[in-house]
């Protein structure tokens, strides 16, 4: 069993190189929200998007790459072919999601707000115009890395599943929060009604477009993604309710703030690489679909509870390190490695129960565990990335 654990190990070392660099990469957009306390207060409701922002691009694109990784291992890959082409259709369905899932994130955020008492907040266009502009802005760049990695990944042989949902989640991380200040800065201009109605009616038509294609691929994924990802969006915005409520502990203490969009992003890269990895193995049929985890499963949830000591203790210096640097005030360096730490821990237990039941109850439904399977576990995680991040903080004794 040990000589089996470290197989794995060893198979998933782009993983572990992937996510440190996710990690270090997430201390940007850390540092961009630590760095806008006052836009948080001025636009009420913009942190409520924040995980949502992140976890969009983490979803559409990492199913995007973990689909591409299924067609790869499975000989079916191929960057020719025009339209017709794997790779195009899915790089055209991604960007549309990306606008539809932006406008419906606002409503559905401006609605969320509502049930949960959160008050005031900003307009629907407003939400409308942030969400959408900055979502298609990321887009663009997450479908570039994501392409990108596909590319190196045939050129050198590498195991698109170890590494595109690290990659998809640094990228995410580095783009959605800047994407976010950007189309935030048009909030109040003469531009902002008038933007929101083009956007909507933009999105209405190019959903239409998807879930009608004459391009098969186009038309399964949107039919397919488009609602799993509301649903994600449901929780990933839940997610954002959670922090929005602790608003005024992490403006006196915005270290925690550029934890944050590292810690949610380990998390659910975490739970994407074993949910792309399980998916893979699925299709191969090294792995079966049984209520309780055979040995290959079993060994890839030691293999990714190993790499989350590893990356959940790096990721507490890192930040604790740039927090130092930057100015910002914050806790100890041991109670920062706390919340890290045991914050990671328990969202690494929650990841590996719902990566394989959740991808078990996809597979069980005849439905595809690349489409489905990163969706329902990343948006899970971030609602409890969220929870046990609010709870190591009150455990390492920070509030």
């Amino acid at each position: 069993m040990i000589f089996s654990w470290l197989r794995e190990l060893g198979a998933a070392r782009s993983a572990l190189v992937a996510l440190l660099l996710a990690a270090m990469t997430s201390l940007v957009a850390g540092f961009v929200l630590a760095s806008i306390t006052g836009e948080l207060q001025k636009l009420p409701g913009l942190l409520i998007l924040v995980p949502a922002a992140i976890a969009v691009k983490g979803n559409i694109f990492g199913a995007l790459g973990s689909r591409l990784g299924t067609a790869i291992h499975m000989g079916t890959f191929s960057f020719s072919g025009g339209r017709e082409s794997i790779v195009v259709q899915n790089a055209l369905v991604a960007i549309a999601l990306s606008l539809t899932l932006g406008v419906v994130l606002a409503l559905l955020a401006k609605a969320v707000a509502v049930a949960f008492g959160v008050s005031p907040t900003m307009t629907l266009a407003d939400f409308i115009v942030v969400s959408a502009v900055g979502g298609l802005i990321s887009a663009v760049f997450v479908l570039l890395i994501t392409l990108v990695s596909t590319a190196f990944a045939v050129r050198f042989g590498w195991d698109l599943d170890n590494v595109v949902a690290p990659l998809v989640t640094a990228t995410a991380d580095v783009v959605s929060l800047p994407a976010l200040v950007i189309s935030a800065g048009l909030v109040g201009s003469f531009a902002d009604p008038w933007l929101a109605w083009v956007l909507a009616v933009l999105a209405v038509l190019v959903t239409g477009w998807a879930l009608n294609s004459r391009l098969l691929n186009v038309r399964r994924i949107a039919r397919e993604s488009l609602p799993v990802l509301a649903v994600a969006g449901i929780f990933d915005l839940v997610a954002g309710i959670t922090v929005e409520k602790r608003l005024d502990g992490f403006l006196e203490l915005p270290m925690l703030l550029l934890l944050l969009p590292g810690y949610l992003g380990t998390a659910g890269a975490l739970g994407g690489v074993m949910s792309s990895r399980l998916s893979t193995k699925l299709h191969l049929g090294v792995v079966r679909p049984v209520s309780f985890p055979q040995k290959e499963a079993r060994s890839e949830m030691v293999v990714i509870f190993l790499l989350s000591i590893i990356v959940f203790t790096a990721l507490g210096s890192m930040a604790f390190g740039a927090g130092l640097l930057a100015g910002f005030a914050g806790p100890g360096y041991v109670q920062m490695l706390g919340v890290a730490i045991l914050g990671g821990l328990m969202a690494t237990m929650i990841v590996e129960i719902v990566a394989y039941y959740g991808t078990l109850v996809v597979v069980r439904f005849g439905l595809d565990p690349d489409t489905y399977g990163i969706p329902i576990v990343t948006s899970m995680l971030d609602f409890a990335g969220a929870s046990t991040f609010i709870m190591a903080i009150v455990a390492a004794g920070v509030v």
